[in-house]
């Protein structure tokens, strides 16, 4: 039996995150989350228009997928994000204890 927790995978941009977050859900079958779907509009439309997002920017959008991780303890679930800063982990770590591990991905 599949231990049900919240597996964060992260890596830089074109590491693979979406590709290998949708095989890992679906061998395990936890719900599959992909981080970008969560974006608030203002970050969609500073990252179409070639700004990157700083911190500020970034914080919300964490504590919504920290949201996700929290609504999905009970089955498990795979998101994916990039997660790259040890603060954006602690983000979204919040309230999981040992229940969750971060994948990283190196390409």
């Amino acid at each position: 039996m599949v231990k049900k927790q919240i597996l964060y995978v992260m890596g830089v941009s074109g590491s693979g995150k979406s590709t290998i977050g949708k095989l890992l859900a679906n061998k395990l079958q936890f719900p599959f989350f992909d981080g970008d779907d969560f974006h608030p509009e203002a970050n969609v439309k500073k990252m179409k228009a070639g700004h990157p997002l700083n911190d500020d920017d970034r914080q919300g959008w964490l504590e919504k997928l920290n949201e996700v991780a929290i609504e999905n303890l009970a089955n498990g679930a795979v998101i994916v994000c990039s997660s790259l800063k040890k603060k954006y982990r602690t983000i979204l770590s919040k309230n999981l204890e040992d229940k969750h591990k971060f994948v990283y991905l190196e390409g």
